[in-house]
């Protein structure tokens, strides 16, 4: 949401730290973001007990819902890079909503940070690849017909490199134009009534770009397990 002023930048600003803080406001929110994933991870892992406690009951439910997601369509060797997927869905969930709080900015709502995290799931897709297939993945490039593997390898290649764009275009989209549209609503009709139903659809939009993105590397992960065709 676009505010006159971000509370960190404020903070760094009093540090001497503002210009810092005004170009690369999407990294320190980033940092924002992994320090509450850490902590959360640190103290629900202190509390973890054998009889679990409702909060307990909450979380697990969660990983196991998201754990059975993956497993379904990658089958159990999937298991393997849960933790990978598990931590980019919480961490672009907590990245979307976060720009919902008075003074606090989406860092998917920068370009550069979606665009590192569609890095990251198309190194790992080609990881899992070799992973499992050894030398043999470059198979997946090539095609069913060997006369036309040379095209094919293009096609595959320029096919590969979309999936960067489509990953990181998307949800950089989606959270800018949710910022964009909650910052004017707020900036015309101030913090009251007229803005709500946005917000409330703001919240489902964060929801449901993390699910897209986290869902279409599952696929990406599925289709370099399997054999080439």
């Amino acid at each position: 949401m676009e505010y006159h002023y971000f509370f960190l930048n404020e903070i760094l600003g009093a540090l001497g730290l503002g210009h810092f803080a005004h170009e690369y406001q999407h990294v320190i929110h980033s940092w924002l973001v992994m320090f509450i994933l850490i902590l959360s991870a640190i103290l629900f892992a202190r509390g973890i007990q054998l009889l679990p406690r409702k909060g307990q009951n909450v979380f697990e439910v969660i990983i196991e819902g998201l754990e059975n997601f993956m497993v379904e369509i990658t089958g159990p060797e999937g298991k393997a890079f849960f933790p990978f997927i598990a931590t980019i869905f919480l961490y672009i969930l907590v990245s979307n909503l976060m720009g919902l709080i008075p003074g606090f900015f989406s860092p998917t709502a920068n370009i550069n940070t979606t665009l590192s995290l569609a890095l990251c799931t198309f190194v790992v897709t080609h990881i899992i690849g070799i992973k499992f297939h050894g030398v043999k993945y470059i198979k997946h490039f090539l095609g069913p017909v060997w006369a036309l593997a040379p095209l094919m390898f293009v096609i595959e290649l320029i096919g590969h490199l979309a999936r960067v764009m489509s990953l990181s275009v998307r949800l950089f989209g989606n959270i800018f134009g949710k910022e964009k549209i909650l910052g004017i609503l707020f900036a015309l009709a101030g913090l009251y009534l007229v803005p709500l139903p946005i917000l409330f659809l703001g919240i489902l939009v964060s929801f449901i770009q993390a699910v897209v993105f986290m869902l279409l590397a599952i696929v990406y992960f599925a289709g370099a397990m399997e054999e080439a065709h």
